[in-house]
């Protein structure tokens, strides 16, 4: 295991250091996500080499807007999460070991270990391997939360970086200094950050978490030049309000700047949610809007169906002329020439090559 990322405080304790939640575990006990175990005074992850889900996905899905347009990712996950998200859409995976304490306290490490042991292995080696094979340009982390098996996303992007992949983190920006710098240190070439809500109200009564850590981590990163787009999944009455989204935005521009890609995401039913309705497609719209209002260059309202390609369309900033069109996941047309904007030479931010 990475030391940076735990250190023993006695005979019988160590804290995790991955996250902003800084567990202190117990001998044999586990931290809030379930899988970095304190076992004999060490770290360990029990999800490492045991992905939950892995799948070959458009790059756009993850979504990353601008990085390596029309290309594929290797996708994967494990099990377990750092936040307890009531609205998560793949909370079979990220909330396993939640669930399982919830239903059975004393015996859910048992039910969790059978659960480990019916995934197959997969070394780092063999992730790159078939990542090579399905000629993919990049191995994303993702589907559950990255931050919390940081050491085998490390240990693959090891084996991969002489390979020309490139590296991503789908996550909800819970990483500590210390890991975004063993990330900055072995190749995390961009990560799409969760800013899920503006209010510490939201974070604590849907994601039993904090928003400050995220907007901290949010602005380390970009500190360390590592790539990043934002993305919002706005859910009705919840965190859609006009004057949330205006918040927001203020700290956006004040803090990231123009470049950094803001993706805006439908919510539909899902997890404990299923009775919210869904995000109606103006609430999108009228959010992009205020965002752009800001002088933010790329927002973009995604997750609406066809009919609302428009807004998944990368425009020049300068002189406004369409350079990328999506339709679902799906680039139909790139007209960029070298990171550039073939009408006016305009630079437009993002990983090209």
């Amino acid at each position: 295991m990475i030391r940076s990322l735990w250190k023993k405080l006695d005979s019988k304790h160590i804290q995790c250091l991955a996250c902003a939640r800084h567990c202190v575990i117990p001998l044999g006990g586990a931290g809030f996500c379930g899988v970095r175990i304190n076992d004999g005074g060490k770290l360990k992850l029990s999800v490492y080499g045991k992905p939950s889900a892995v799948w070959i996905d458009p790059i756009e899905k993850k979504p990353f807007f601008h990085v390596l347009p029309g290309t594929y990712a290797y996708s994967l996950g494990t099990f377990g999460c750092d936040f307890a998200c009531d609205f998560c859409q793949n909370w079979d995976l990220s909330q396993a070991p939640m669930e399982l304490r919830h239903k059975d306290p004393k015996h859910w490490r048992m039910y969790f270990d059978n659960l480990l042991k019916s995934v197959d292995y997969k070394s780092p080696e063999d992730i790159v391997k078939t990542a090579l094979v399905n000629k993919c340009s990049s191995i994303a982390f993702t589907y559950n939360e990255p931050t919390i098996f940081t050491e085998y996303a490390v240990d693959i992007m090891k084996k991969g970086k002489d390979h020309g992949l490139k590296f991503l983190y789908v996550t909800n920006g819970y990483e500590t200094p210390e890991t975004w710098k063993v990330l900055k240190k072995y190749g995390l070439t961009a990560a799409n950050i969760d800013l899920k809500a503006f209010t510490e109200s939201f974070y604590n009564k849907h994601i039993m978490a904090k928003l400050e850590p995220v907007k901290e981590s949010i602005i380390l990163a970009k500190k360390y030049k590592i790539w990043i787009e934002i993305t919002t999944l706005l859910i009705p009455g919840e965190n859609d309000s006009p004057e949330e989204i205006d918040k927001a935005s203020k700290w956006f521009i004040d803090n990231l700047g123009p470049d950094v890609p803001w993706h805006f995401s439908a919510f539909y039913p899902a997890y404990k949610q299923m009775n919210t309705p869904p995000t109606p497609p103006e609430t999108l719209l009228r959010a992009r809007e205020i965002a752009k209002s800001h002088g933010i260059n790329y927002v973009y309202a995604g997750n609406l169906g066809y009919s609302y390609q428009n807004y998944e369309t990368t425009y020049c900033p300068v002189c406004g002329t369409p350079l990328i069109k999506r339709a679902g996941f799906e680039v139909y047309e790139n007209n960029l020439k070298d990171g550039k904007c073939p009408k006016c030479g305009a630079k437009i931010a993002g990983v090209w090559k």
